[in-house]
């Protein structure tokens, strides 16, 4: 998770507002602070924490020119199973889990450029299996990063045509 520090630099050190933030999974002396540029057609950036340890449990950014939200939590802070993705209207946050991902969107955002709306995934490895998937995507004359994402897209996929199928493989793979 980005630090308090980090998200101050991305929003260039400005704050346009902040208020007591009232949530009970975060704890009780929590706070929110905002960085909006002032444009309704503009950006806004949003960061809750702990004002006694300054612990950062969730950043927001807010891009209202193209209707895109993004959001990232602190880990062991993710949003309940059922509760409300909305940001504003008919525009659902869509949350991130890499740090530079979220650095990078915010960046974008704030200079008006256009950005790569794809979410990055963490995927970790051993040696050995990097090996071979990196020689599978010679083989296939594709790039590692390409064959990761046909795998994972194909698992996606996977998912929407049987989800409790591919539960109980994810389930299988986990108890090998």
């Amino acid at each position: 998770m980005i630090t308090l520090k980090e998200w101050m630099e991305i929003v260039d050190y400005r704050i346009t507002e902040g208020s007591n933030y009232y949530n009970n999974r975060y704890g009780e002396s929590v706070y929110s602070l905002d960085s909006w540029n002032g444009e309704q057609e503009g950006f806004s950036f949003t960061v809750i924490f702990d004002t006694d340890t300054q612990k950062v449990f969730e950043v927001q950014a807010h891009d209202y020119r193209n209707n895109r939200a993004y959001r990232m939590f602190a880990e062991g802070y993710a949003l309940p199973v059922g509760a409300d993705d909305t940001a504003w209207d008919d525009t659902d946050y869509v949350t991130l889990e890499v740090d530079d991902d979220f650095i990078q969107k915010c960046l974008a955002i704030r200079e008006g450029e256009d950005y790569d709306t794809r979410v990055s995934v963490p995927v970790e490895f051993s040696d050995e299996e990097l090996l071979k998937y990196m020689k599978i995507a010679h083989e296939r004359d594709i790039t590692f990063n390409q064959l990761i994402t046909d795998a994972l897209t194909e698992a996606i996929e996977d998912y929407k045509r049987d989800p409790e199928g591919m539960k109980a493989r994810a389930e299988a793979w986990k108890a090998r």
